[in-house]
């Protein structure tokens, strides 16, 4: 038994099919589903231990990353990153001063490895200041009980 909705006419539908639309929409939340924990992960650092307030919420907030090129080489040279962008020592200051998140709260973070040698540190922090950042915080993993 069929309904037919024209009388027999051979006109258009006037019904949307909606199969397609939640196909597409079922495979692009698949996609995002997948891609957002790669790009959230950022660059892996060993951070020291220490007690500490929580950081602010981090998309909002510049990070400035010093670590090893190589995470599990610690005879990799020392490279610099402001967020995901890769930088020198040399050049840090003029491109945070460039910096748009600088320019608006003068403010920044500071993550470090725990086997960059101190005066590396020093000579990233003493960059971040000439380039007008009047806050300074450095990251840490909390300090965890034995």
């Amino acid at each position: 038994m069929s309904f037919s909705s024209g009388g027999g006419q051979g006109g258009p539908m006037s019904e949307i099919n909606v199969t397609p639309l939640v196909d597409v929409m079922l495979v692009l939340l698949i996609i995002f589903m997948v891609t957002t924990p790669m790009v959230q992960a950022g660059l892996h650092v060993d951070l020291p231990n220490a007690e500490a307030p929580a950081l602010p919420s981090a998309e909002q907030k510049l990070r400035v990353t010093v670590g090893h090129e190589d995470a599990a080489n610690l005879a990799s040279p020392i490279a610099v990153w402001i967020g995901q962008d890769r930088t020198n020592l040399e050049h840090l200051a003029e491109q945070l001063r460039a910096n748009a998140i600088v320019q608006r709260d003068h403010e920044a973070y500071i993550q470090a490895d725990e086997s960059v040698p101190y005066g590396i540190v020093v000579r990233v922090l003493a960059a971040m200041r000439a380039a007008g950042i009047e806050r300074l915080g450095i990251v840490t993993d909390p300090l965890t009980s034995q």
